[in-house]
């Protein structure tokens, strides 16, 4: 009997993910699959963590649960630091892992586009412990503006920057200005919470930008009906933690700013520069193999694959990933059995976003709806999407709660325990 070739994954988002659950139990492969964590977390419900709407256990499921019953798929939680094209070998701080195939699907992380102070100062969110340090700020912010007497102070502390007019953008600003509505009120009788103001800031014309014309209109209609305060055409070119600076020259005093405006792909050391193209990804073929590298894969938001229907690449969305790692595991089975491969097309199903309560658009490919319909569809796909029944369950009641009491009980500030001073014996 042949020994089974080996699958290194790198990376356990949507399409590390479905690469190795599609290879379970494969008669021709060892799946590895490599992660910094040991859970998949669900980024589209990120903003909800961020705004103590769900727990962070709602929308992250244990790696090794996922792949509990598969004989052939391997968990290691490490980094992977380089990557040996010529012996075929990845670099971890626990050891070398050898491979016959290399899939990297590592996405992206937070791009500030060069300006050290927003890396700094403005607050992100990518990862689950990122929500959860924004969700403490939030939550904090709330709590210093009751001891806050200064008026400019007070003022600086609630106003609340979102850069970023994107769905993460659109749906954290719609959750705050629900927040401030329905929320701060029942919480805070004793403070104001009325001069509250949440910015919405948009480089391009309109919100949702890659969506069609009525959903650009009516998320910013939904918004300002909220109370956001949006503004498009606006870049941010400098913010020093208390002053954000426009390229208008406006000026916005702010302790709380968060950056949903761009991401940057994760390349990992060893890559030659021709295998990299603009916005950090890796050039990639119509069977996502990258460009002059034998047997290396990329996959997701980290893959830039041109097409005649999209001649810059695919949008970074789940749905390019998950289609793409559907695609990979049916091409290396094709590919054990010698048989001919199929080139990757985008079937793009549509896309949407949620403003609040009642509030949504959707564009589908052939024609578009907004409002409380579009809501409970967002609502639907979000929860299939959700892997276990037991997520399912547990976000499903938190929404039905929040639905009829415009509440959640979630609202807890986890700060980190103190770090322990060794002794000079451990």
């Amino acid at each position: 009997m042949t020994q089974p070739e080996r699958i290194i994954i790198i990376g356990a988002g949507f399409a590390g993910l479905r690469l190795a659950q599609d290879l379970i139990n494969h008669p021709n492969y060892e799946v590895y699959l490599i992660d910094k964590q040991n859970y998949h977390q669900f980024q589209p419900l990120m903003y909800q963590v961020a705004t103590a709407r769900l727990e962070p256990a709602s929308i992250s499921f244990p790696l090794r649960k996922v792949f509990q019953k598969a004989k052939n798929v391997r968990i290691r939680i490490t980094e992977v630091s380089q990557i040996n094209f010529d012996e075929q070998y990845v670099s971890t701080p626990i050891g070398n892992f050898n491979y016959n195939h290399l899939v990297i699907s590592i996405g992206c992380t937070t791009n500030y586009f060069g300006n050290k102070n927003l890396k700094k100062f403005a607050y992100p969110m990518k990862t689950i412990p990122e929500a959860i340090q924004l969700r403490n700020r939030i939550l904090q912010t709330f709590e210093d503006a009751l001891n806050t007497t200064d008026t400019e102070k007070l003022q600086t502390l609630l106003n609340i920057v979102i850069v970023g007019g994107g769905p993460t953008g659109v749906e954290l600003a719609g959750a705050l200005a629900e927040m401030k509505l329905n929320i701060l009120p029942k919480d805070y009788p004793d403070k104001d919470f009325s001069k509250l103001t949440i910015y919405l800031l948009e480089g391009s014309p309109h919100t949702l930008s890659p969506m069609s014309e009525g959903s650009q209109k009516m998320s910013q209609k939904y918004l300002e009906k909220l109370g956001v305060n949006v503004k498009t055409n606006t870049i941010v070119s400098d913010y020093d933690g208390t002053i954000v600076t426009l390229n208008s020259g406006e000026q916005i005093n702010s302790k709380n700013v968060i950056w949903a405006a761009g991401v940057t792909g994760n390349i990992i050391k060893g890559f030659p520069e021709s295998c990299i193209t603009r916005g950090n990804r890796l050039i990639v073929n119509r069977y996502n193999e990258v460009e002059g590298l034998k047997n290396i894969y990329a996959l997701g938001d980290i893959a830039s694959m041109a097409t005649p229907n999209y001649p810059k690449g695919h949008p970074q969305v789940a749905s390019v990933a998950l289609q793409q790692a559907s695609l990979l595991a049916k091409n290396l089975t094709k590919l054990s059995q010698n048989n001919p491969l199929k080139e990757f097309e985008y079937a793009d199903k549509g896309s949407m976003a949620t403003i609040g309560k009642r509030k949504a658009v959707v564009d589908l490919p052939k024609f578009s709806f907004q409002g409380r319909l579009a809501w409970f569809t967002w609502m639907f796909i979000h929860l299939m999407l959700i892997l276990s029944i037991k997520n399912k369950l547990l976000i499903f009641m938190n929404w039905t709660i929040s639905y009829f009491n415009n509440d959640s009980t979630l609202r807890i500030i986890m700060k980190p325990a103190a770090t322990k001073v060794k002794t000079k014996k451990e």
